[in-house]
């Protein structure tokens, strides 16, 4: 049986850099957003991908969120998306050419909390919700 992203979220004990409460942050506003899909795919040791999708768009996702699980006592946020669905102002994202399912897109590594950072990846969020809207 594969793991719900309830049970990751309820088994993360180990948080130094405390990314959780970032993580939980990320996906609550995500459930708030109207006719949006979460899908959840676990790969424990390696990451558990949170991808979220709008109901009318054509593209599996609007922005991918991995939390890292190489130790799991340090996980890490890895917040992707299609390069054309977001700017990115304060060139805080890595351009990823070919990297999102075989798109070009940019993504932000979140390693420690930090309540700038984590504003700033909520409004490429935002405004990769408005894109996905309109697709």
């Amino acid at each position: 049986m594969s793991q719900t992203i309830e049970e990751l979220i309820t088994q993360w004990q180990d948080d130094t850099n405390n990314i959780k409460k970032d993580f939980v942050f990320l996906k609550e506003n995500l459930d708030n957003k109207s006719q949006v899909n979460l899908e959840f795919v676990p790969r424990p040791g390696v990451s558990y991908s949170l991808r979220a999708v709008h109901a009318a768009q054509k593209k599996p996702l609007f922005v991918m969120i991995d939390v890292i699980d190489d130790d799991p006592s340090n996980r890490w946020l890895s917040v992707c998306f299609y390069g054309e669905m977001i700017t990115d102002p304060d060139e805080k994202g890595d351009l990823i050419p070919g990297g999102l399912l075989g798109e070009d897109g940019y993504c932000f590594d979140y390693e420690e909390s930090n309540d700038a950072d984590i504003a700033y990846i909520q409004q490429r969020i935002d405004e990769a919700f408005s894109a996905a809207c309109k697709e």
